[in-house]
């Protein structure tokens, strides 16, 4: 790699994720169990050339944070996380792997499987499995500074009152993907969805508020693309702030953004408001067996929740290989951040739940007063949007 023309000042430790300000870009990550955190720059508007690798010296209560003076909008970025590999205590640190910001508000491409993603290799010494130093960044996505301005022209959010709310579930690609009316170069994107046929469509119906499966950023079982199949529905989020690219008509850096803002934007002046299915319950990284793209290789120990046995695994109370550790209270910060970026910056009016009885255990598993809840209750702009609970659990 050649020398860079970057270089890594202090910066700040909040907001979390990367913020940019005209000059620069602050860079802000949070690990609590690492022991050396590296930003990696990426050039160009594709490819995996890394252009820079930036350590981090300053941290602030386990939140590393470093201002690149710079750097801009556009800018695609990772981060490798060094600090123990001891599973059985819950540390899967492998700086080897490119790892997605947790903040991050766009990513700029689809991730799609490549064992290179893999934090470890099947081969064992003695009871536990040998670390996988293959460089994953080739394979893995790159999380996309974005520019947050956006004119809104004056958007006003319906405000329908719940008794008289007609609620329509779609998915993105699902609602548009054949619609004759609507141009073939859009059909399956949030443009597609803001379509003056698909809103008259909606409006002529009676509708007033339009559900979305699961637009977060989600990331496909190995499983499944073995056998040629994807994860249609979304429920595998792996970006809790950023929309899903395969929405994205457009193949513009972090353009997925304003797309999505568009789209809310046509919605209310139909006045139709905008609810979104939200999957705080586990993340697509799976089991303990799984990939290491994210949350796994930051701080696997403080983000999901690990058997009482000793073993390092993943408790499981959703069926799909792991659980959120929403008792975390910097897991549960992300959540909360991430529920009012949608509501204030995307301008969403409200939330369904999945799973939201596992939202609601307590630190041993056991239904509880749950401080996920309790979190929401006293935050006047979450509570204050549409808020739907699925209770299965």
């Amino acid at each position: 790699m050649a020398k860079s023309k970057f270089v890594a000042l202090p910066g700040i430790p909040y907001p979390l994720g990367a913020t940019p300000d005209g000059e620069g870009v602050n860079f802000s990550i949070f690990s609590e169990h690492a022991i050396g955190a590296t930003l990696c720059l990426f050039g160009g508007s594709g490819g995996d050339d890394e252009i820079a690798r930036l350590p981090l010296f300053e941290r602030t209560e386990h939140i590393w944070h470093a201002y690149v003076p710079g750097a801009r909008a556009g800018q695609r970025y990772g981060y490798r996380m060094s600090g123990p590999y001891d599973p059985a205590a819950g540390h899967r640190f492998n700086a080897a792997k490119l790892l997605i910001d947790p903040y991050a508000r766009a990513l700029d491409r689809i991730p799609v499987w490549h064992d290179s993603m893999m934090g470890y290799r099947s081969i064992t010494v003695g009871n536990a499995p040998r670390l996988d130093l293959r460089d994953s960044a080739p394979a893995m996505p790159k999380c996309v500074v974005i520019d947050p301005a956006y004119d809104w022209e004056g958007d006003r959010k319906p405000a329908i009152p719940w008794g008289d709310l007609i609620i329509y579930e779609a998915q993105v690609k699902g609602m548009t993907a054949l619609h004759p009316e609507v141009p073939r170069k859009l059909r399956g994107s949030y443009a597609a969805l803001a379509a003056p046929a698909v809103i008259r469509h909606l409006t002529s119906i009676g509708v007033n508020a339009v559900e979305l499966l699961p637009v977060c950023q989600t990331a496909p079982e190995h499983r499944l693309e073995k056998l040629g199949l994807t994860n249609y529905w979304g429920y595998n989020s792996i970006g809790y702030f950023a929309p899903d690219i395969r929405f994205a008509s457009g193949n513009a850096l972090g353009g997925s953004v304003a797309e999505f803002k568009s789209m809310v934007k046509a919605f209310h002046r139909a006045g139709i408001e905008v609810i979104l299915d939200v999957v705080y319950n586990h993340t697509g990284e799976g089991d303990e067996t799984g990939p290491t793209i994210c949350f796994r290789g930051i701080d696997n120990a403080n983000y999901y929740r690990l058997r009482s046995d000793g073993s390092g695994r993943c408790e499981d109370f959703t069926g799909t290989g792991n659980s959120l550790a929403l008792t975390h209270p910097r897991v549960l910060q992300m959540v909360m951040d991430s529920l009012r970026y949608w509501i204030v910056e995307m301008h969403v009016d409200g939330f369904r739940f999945d799973l939201a009885t596992t939202l609601a255990r307590g630190a041993r598993g056991e239904f509880a007063a749950s401080p996920f809840f309790a979190v929401i209750a006293q935050d006047p702009t979450i509570a204050a949007a549409k808020l739907i609970a699925e209770p299965w659990d």
